[in-house]
């Protein structure tokens, strides 16, 4: 199944479900979904007001939302009511409360920055500000001229989890949706001390989507292809097969120092080919078109500005 986040002709912020080239809008339904237990006493100790709607509503329903939400599609698959080509679309988690990076993973981009593989996550943070729409024109920010890419699969996480054990991780995953992990790398390679977080959360330095793919839809997310075309030449080609660590391993030893949150994000790492270690460089400049795909999950595109 796939959920999207998007508006209309009306700007009302909407959540859909996409059947083919049909979307039914489940705004209201999702609207009136109970929290589980679990979300409530989460937003009663942070003194946080819980999600009104949403994806983040959806996901705060608890372990059954998936199969409620089966049940009222199968119910009302005959009132789409809007044509796919007709909606804008937002980040499928516009604002979530954690990115989680991980640098490095993949053992072809490993070697070509030059190092040796590491042996536990190299963990990198962006900032939710940074989250940008699927078709985005992403401002390249005034003194910023290494702008780089990186395809990535993103996890969705769909459930509350700490010291989460490797065999049961992936029941903690919502689903997965495609990511461009962008990066000002003078900000990350050119100065000491690196400053790698804020290279990687300026504005629109996060485009994602264009939907949530659930689960149940990618029964093994180490079996997927990454690819990033940059003005339709592939410039990466990769498989979550080589991930040095797994998604299951990544939920796993994030959740041992912090606590995974519905709708929070984990973005696997990159293949190799991106910009940096090009010879020579290819940076990012206004007016390139970006496209992106991840086997399964689906594709997007956004540009630079």
């Amino acid at each position: 199944m796939k959920i999207i986040s998007f508006h209309g002709h009306d700007q009302r912020v909407r959540t859909g479900v996409v059947l083919q080239d049909r979307v039914l809008d489940i705004s209201d339904w999702v609207m009136n979904l109970p929290l589980s237990e679990e979300a409530t006493q989460h937003h009663q100790h942070a003194g946080s007001l819980p999600p009104l709607g949403g994806i983040l509503r959806w996901l705060s329903a608890g372990t059954d939302a998936l199969s409620q939400l089966q049940k009222h599609v199968s119910q009302c698959a005959d009132q789409s009511q809007w044509a796919l080509s007709d909606v804008a679309l937002y980040a499928p988690v516009p604002r979530p409360g954690k990115i989680i990076g991980v640098g490095r993973n993949y053992a072809d981009h490993a070697k070509e920055t030059g190092v040796a593989p590491f042996e536990k996550p190299r963990i990198i943070f962006k900032m939710p500000s940074s989250v940008a729409a699927p078709g985005a024109v992403v401002q390249r920010p005034q003194g910023v001229h290494k702008l780089d890419f990186e395809a990535e699969l993103a996890v969705i996480v769909g459930a509350y989890g700490r010291n989460i054990d490797a065999s049961t991780a992936l029941r903690h995953v919502a689903g997965y949706t495609v990511l461009n992990d962008m990066s000002a790398r003078e900000f990350q390679f050119d100065i000491s001390p690196a400053q790698t977080t804020f290279a990687k959360s300026m504005d629109g330095f996060c485009p994602m989507g264009p939907w949530l793919v659930t689960r149940d839809e990618v029964p093994d997310p180490q079996n997927l292809e990454v690819y990033c075309w940059l003005n339709g030449e592939q410039m990466q080609h990769g498989h979550t097969k080589d991930m040095l660590f797994s998604v299951k391993a990544l939920v796993a030893y994030v959740s041992e120092f912090m606590t995974l949150e519905p709708g929070d994000i984990i973005t696997t790492g990159t293949p190799a080919g991106i910009g940096a270690f090009r010879t020579p460089p290819v940076y990012l400049q206004p007016g390139d078109h970006l496209e992106f795909e991840v086997t399964g999950v689906g594709k997007l595109s956004h540009s630079i500005a």
